[in-house]
């Protein structure tokens, strides 16, 4: 099995900062022979990424997972508060060695839920080793100096403190890891031991591309990206060192490449004669070529469509090209176009290989600049016909998408579409070729060769069709570790000002999701989420913490789901209603009202019980969310207890005294043309005054109903009959949610849900139905303008598991 499924599988499986100077660095601790590194922030990022990303979750039936499963599985019982490291290599008798370097603290180890397990500890000369069996997979850890090392090996472990500091190289590389992305990847390729194949061309592949390699990994839904640098200290030995010395140039081999191409090879130099001289140290070959005739070449690759190749060569000086090649023979013409033929058909493999190692260049054309050589006559009319349309690969839209993330000039560029892609990846597996990679039509990896190094550009992304305007559609979809409990919606990420989703499933994690489908993280509850969660900025400087309630405690969390200061507050009797926060004067001295029952109280943002606040407790159990409202200068805090209507000041005494006795419904209070607007539950609307006067009106709606409100806009549903102001919707009968009302780009927007038949419907608010609607949908949605572009997204749950996110064009 070849060694990139090794690495795969980890990361697969791993789906289902030390205080002491000493151990600052973590690589440090990592095994001089260790072939792969990986460094992660998020266990349960990767394992979302793997069981959303269309491409990775295919992985799972190229490996031998029976023997990988069970030495990894111990990493599901880890729960990493720091940086993580996973260090992976082979003993003198080939066999596999893993090791784990992280941040100790007391909870790193999470056994709670597995049957089958035993610690033992063993002591040592010079400190304890832990032993630790899961289902007869053994485990050797030790902690020192805050930091935990375990393997799967006994020895790799008792000598883990006491090793020499590593290759200085690969520390030095650990530093320059991102801490904003999931996953860093450190690849030591010198040997034999992990070469990944990342090329078409199997000659190729077999060459020593590079010693080391660093890689931050950026992994979504739809796309795997990874930026870095790579390293070879050994000369001539390492193909990326062929352009040592040489400045990259522009990569325009994609502007006579056809549309349909599977893939191309890219490789540029200012200076021919550099880099011949490199490349035959690197062959050690002497050269077979006039170096000076050559001086004009700034570029040459392969392009690769079906069965058939044509070698590219781009030059500045035509003429005296044109001159040696023998441009004389033409044996035929196409749309003004000769092609001659090539008496030297394995030239440019004795020339360029290992780059080139196509043998049956036996003829050509000239374009401009461009010399294209192949056999296939059908191929070389193809180059001409797509080159004078002007629909090279080069305007298609997915390659244009591919490249905005990619650098114009690269010393290496090897591009793939999909059927290229497939193969690419298939030919690093024993198994059979059943990697399914459609979507992703435009795959690239780069070199762009500096001093004594190389950056490396890679990206594998699935592209999407452009959208017609007056369309819905399904942008992103995310699977849960279990099934949906809350209505997903959306919250603002501060460091973009982008939005993200924010979910609990029914084992009460609570997600934060990014619009591009990556789980930034999970985080444990105690119980369900009552309501919306609200953001706040505690500490004023424009860094927005989450905060809401579950039926015992009281939850700040920071970007990262991290609790803040004393938070959460824990309450022994049961929290009734979702938690509101106020602003009184919008200058983020939050108020967070707690409601239990009959009783409220109130807590300022340290958490502290807030002094002078009067009312403790209603007659009855309080039945809707305590609500502020500001009329004038005047503010109210208005909710439901019983039959009564309070509406209270800022100090919790009554601000207007309403004598009425009301049935009420639970639609809940709304501030609605400047009155405090419910309904009974008999369907009447009901709206009270400053001064405490209520005023009823008969809407004929039934007992079975549902009212929003903004300032201006009343919303009604009964039965199957949606009521926007005046505009009257008649619904198919089903079983809605409740309206919500969202004002979106100067728009309003008005959405309901049939659950019955999982169809969401959106309005504008004449009760036209917006183009497209209804789509597919199992919960209220949450709607807004996430990416900042010209049109709004909205949030749905989909499967019992998964949640939508849908655009609007």
């Amino acid at each position: 099995m070849r060694n990139i499924c090794f690495l795969l599988t980890f990361i697969l499986i791993i789906s289902c900062k030390n205080d002491t100077p000493k151990y600052s660095n973590l690589m440090t601790l990592v095994p001089n022979h260790a072939t792969v590194v990986i460094k992660t922030t998020s266990i349960e990022g990767l394992k979302s990424v793997f069981k959303n990303n269309s491409l990775l979750n295919q992985f799972s039936g190229k490996t031998p997972i029976g023997h990988f499963n069970k030495k990894l599985d111990f990493l599901n019982h880890l729960k990493p508060s720091d940086d993580l490291l996973i260090a992976f290599g082979h003993d003198q008798k080939d066999s596999l060695q893993i090791s784990v370097i992280t941040k100790y603290h007391k909870d790193l180890f999470n056994f709670a839920s597995t049957p089958n397990y035993s610690v033992e500890t063993i002591t040592l000369k010079n400190g304890s080793l832990t032993k630790t069996t899961i289902e007869k997979e053994i485990i050797y850890s030790m902690v020192k100096d805050s930091i935990v090392f375990a393997s799967n090996d006994r020895t790799l472990t008792e000598a883990a403190f006491n090793k020499k500091d590593p290759n200085p190289l690969l520390k030095e590389l650990y530093q320059t890891t991102s801490n904003g992305e999931s996953l860093s990847l450190f690849m030591n390729t010198k040997g034999k031991s992990f070469q990944p194949e990342l090329f078409f061309d199997q000659h190729l592949n077999k060459a020593q591309l590079s010693n080391y390699f660093l890689l931050d990994a950026d992994l979504t839904q739809d796309q795997l990206r990874f930026d870095g640098i790579t390293v070879a200290k050994d000369s001539s030995k390492s193909l990326i060192n062929i352009f040592k010395n040489t400045f990259p140039q522009e990569n325009r081999l994609p502007k006579i490449c056809p549309p349909d191409s599977d893939g191309f090879l890219s490789f540029t130099f200012h200076s021919f004669k550099t880099f011949h001289e490199n490349l035959s140290k690197f062959r050690k070959q002497d050269s077979i070529v006039s170096e000076s005739l050559f001086e004009s070449i700034l570029e040459a690759g392969v392009i690769y469509k079906n069965d058939q190749q044509a070698v590219v060569l781009n030059s500045i000086d035509a003429t005296n090209m044109n001159t040696f090649f023998g441009a004389q023979n033409s044996i035929d013409t196409y749309r003004d176009i000769s092609i001659y033929t090539f008496d030297k058909p394995e030239f440019f493999s004795d020339l360029f290989s290992p780059l080139i190692t196509y043998t049956k260049a036996t003829k050509f054309i000239n374009i401009e600049d461009f010399f294209v050589f192949s056999d296939d006559m059908e191929l070389l009319k193809e180059v001409i016909a797509s080159y004078q349309n002007n629909a090279t690969l080069s305007t298609s839209h997915a390659f244009e998408d591919m490249m905005d993330d990619l650098s114009d000039e690269s010393s290496l560029l090897a591009y793939a579409n999909s059927n290229h892609l497939k193969q690419i990846l298939n030919s690093n597996f024993e198994t059979a070729n059943t990697i399914n990679a459609d979507g992703f039509n435009a795959s690239a990896i780069q070199f762009v060769y500096e001093t004594d190094f190389a950056h490396v550009h890679a990206i594998l992304h699935k592209n999407k069709k452009k959208s017609a305007s007056n369309t819905v559609y399904e942008d992103v979809s995310v699977t849960l570790d279990a099934d949906v409990l809350t209505n997903p919606q959306f919250v603002n990420n501060h460091t973009n000002n982008q939005m993200e989703v924010a979910v609990q499933d029914i084992s009460n994690n609570l997600y934060l999701i990014s619009k591009d489908g990556k789980v930034q993280w999970k985080k444990q509850l105690d119980s369900k989420i009552l309501g919306r969660i609200e953001q706040i900025d505690i500490n004023k400087n424009g860094r927005l913490q989450l905060a809401f309630a579950t039926q015992h405690q009281v939850y700040v969390l920071d970007r990262n789901g991290k609790d803040v200061g004393s938070f959460p507050l824990k309450f022994r009797d049961q929290i009734t209603q979702p938690l509101s926060v106020f602003d009184y004067d919008k200058n983020r001295d939050y108020r967070l009202m707690v409601t239990q029952g009959a009783s409220v109280l109130l807590y300022n943002k340290q958490g502290k019980i807030v002094r002078g606040f009067n009312f403790k407790k209603a007659e009855n159990t309080i039945n809707t969310q305590p609500q502020h409202f500001r009329i004038d200068r005047k503010d109210y805090i208005v909710f439901v207890q019983g039959n009564e209507l309070e509406i209270l000041n800022r100090v919790g005494k009554t601000r207007v005294n309403v004598k009425n006795n009301i049935s009420f419904s639970d639609s809940g209070i709304y501030l609605y043309d400047n009155k405090f607007t419910t309904t009974t539950a008999k369907g009447d609307l009901v709206q009270i005054d400053e001064n405490g006067k209520m005023s009823s009106s008969n809407l004929s709606l039934g007992e079975k109903h549902s009212i929003t409100a903004t300032s201006k806009t009343l919303v009604t549903l009964s039965e199957n009959i949606l009521h926007i102001k005046t505009n009257k919707v008649e619904l198919d009968f089903g079983d809605y949610t409740p309206p919500k009302i969202f004002y979106v780009n100067d728009k309003i927007y008005v959405s309901v849900t049939d659950l019955q038949a999982k169809k969401v419907y959106l309005f504008d608010s004449l009760g036209k139905a917006i183009d497209n609607f209804p789509v597919y949908g199992n919960s209220t949605i949450d709607l807004d303008n996430i990416d900042k572009g010209k049109n709004p997204e909205f949030v749905t749950k989909g499967d019992q598991n998964g949640i939508i996110i849908y655009q609007i064009n």
